[in-house]
């Protein structure tokens, strides 16, 4: 055989890496990105138009006042100098015009004063940011991881969020939610108050904590936090405390219905302190205790029938398919069928106040709900915070949330229930005028 000389051999395959295979990691705070400086562009124009047109609108209102000399009273004078305001695409520098009013010393209280509502005089971050800063705080970022995980987030500008300004708004938070649970409710008055006792999978200290939330709608149909505060496992104590505290701040008038699941603890606070207070058990925590008594295979039915109990258009019908139930299933599965019956006036109590507000009565829905969301946002990790601190973090959060709360539909039907008008499977009973004509005597 001949060998094959080296020089004409054909070369071997290399698979040395050069630069051009070489992908450079983007790196925290580093933002490499055109669609995101499209958007920040996009977002920056929307803004300065939106800002533009809140003044137009200011300085038309006063078009029509005039100096002294005829000129015009109010009228454009420049811009403050341009800042940065952090939001959830990183900052966004804008540039707020001046109003000048030609007649008024600075001084002067009759001065005609520009309040910007799209851009506050000491605004430096959107509200979305302060949403996230209590959800990265109670996933189990450190203060002093703050800077790195909102560069990462927001960009490498991401000013003004250090590790002492995140503490500042902590501390902040703290004082917002403790003056909360001192504030005067000696004006408020309650129709309907949904009670339940949340555990969070957040890092509390005490595992065995959970929140006790009240919301209350008030006579105009609107909801609001009424209590928030921490207990021990929901007890009868804690609860009481709660009621106890909103009574001593000026809550004196109870509220008509009262809705909460069956946890013994708050339906005996609430019966000493508000006896006078109908009780209503909420339809989605009783079906998950009926079915935890049940087989798998008989969900599905036994699901069915007790939505045509709540379902149903009367109290009589709604009766009908209560003792249906109650006969189907008490031979076999004697405790499900106990576990319902135990509670069957409380279940059935909404019939009683007007059909638009059923749908809100029947369930801890204003509370689950709200609450689902800011379980998606918190889980125990390490380093746990005191219980005090995480009670700041979900209030704020509750609190953003709050803003999205529906209003009751029917909402004019609450101003009937203050007054004692009363209601028979959700229909208004008008009462019928007396004869107050007198009676003439027999010729």
């Amino acid at each position: 055989m001949g060998v094959l000389d080296a020089s004409t051999s054909p070369p071997k395959e290399r698979y040395a890496v050069s630069n051009d295979n070489v992908t450079r990691l983007i790196q925290p705070g580093i933002f490499d990105d055109q669609l995101t400086e499209v958007l920040r562009d996009g977002a920056r124009a929307l803004l300065a138009k939106a800002v533009e047109a809140e003044v137009a609108g200011f300085l038309g209102q006063h078009a029509d006042l005039k100096t002294a000399d005829g000129h015009q009273r109010v009228v454009r004078h420049g811009h403050l100098p341009e800042r940065d305001v952090m939001t959830g695409i990183g900052p966004v520098a804008v540039r707020q015009p001046r109003v000048r009013d030609r007649e008024a010393a600075a001084a002067d209280p009759s001065r005609i004063r520009f309040s910007p509502s799209i851009l506050p005089p000491y605004m430096h971050r959107s509200k979305s940011i302060e949403t996230l800063l209590p959800v990265l705080y109670l996933k189990g970022i450190s203060t002093g991881d703050f800077s790195e995980a909102l560069a990462a987030l927001l960009g490498k500008d991401a000013a003004g969020l250090s590790a002492s300004a995140i503490g500042r708004l902590k501390d902040g938070w703290l004082d917002e939610h403790t003056a909360w649970q001192k504030r005067d409710l000696s004006a408020k008055r309650y129709v309907y108050i949904w009670a339940d006792g949340i555990h969070l999978e957040a890092r509390l200290q005490d595992e065995k904590q959970c929140i006790l939330v009240l919301i209350g709608a008030t006579p105009e149909g609107r909801k609001e936090l009424v209590g928030f505060t921490d207990g021990a496992r929901e007890s009868a104590h804690d609860w009481r405390d709660l009621l106890l505290d909103l009574k001593r701040r000026g809550l004196d008038v109870a509220p008509r219905l009262v809705i909460a699941d069956c946890a013994l603890g708050f339906w005996k606070a609430a019966g000493e302190v508000w006896p006078n207070t109908r009780e209503q058990r909420c339809w989605v925590h009783k079906t998950a205790n009926v079915l935890a008594k049940l087989p798998k295979s008989q969900h599905p039915r036994a699901k069915r029938a007790l939505q045509e109990i709540w379902m149903a258009e009367t109290k009589s019908t709604a009766e009908l398919a209560f003792d249906a139930f109650i006969e189907s299933y008490t031979l076999k599965y004697e405790k499900a069928a106990d576990c319902l019956r135990k509670d069957r006036d409380t279940l059935l109590a909404f019939y009683d106040f007007p059909a638009e507000h059923w749908k809100h009565l029947r369930t801890t829905n204003p509370i689950e709900s709200t609450f689902a969301t800011v379980r998606h946002r918190t889980t125990r990790s390490k380093g746990c915070l005191s219980n005090k601190t995480a009670l700041a973090m979900v209030f704020k959060l509750v609190e953003d949330a709050q803003k999205n709360w529906r209003r009751l539909d029917g909402h004019n039907q609450l101003p009937k229930l203050i007054v004692g008008v009363t209601f028979n499977n959700g229909i208004e009973v008008i009462a019928k005028p007396t004869d107050r004509q007198p009676k003439t005597a027999a010729a």
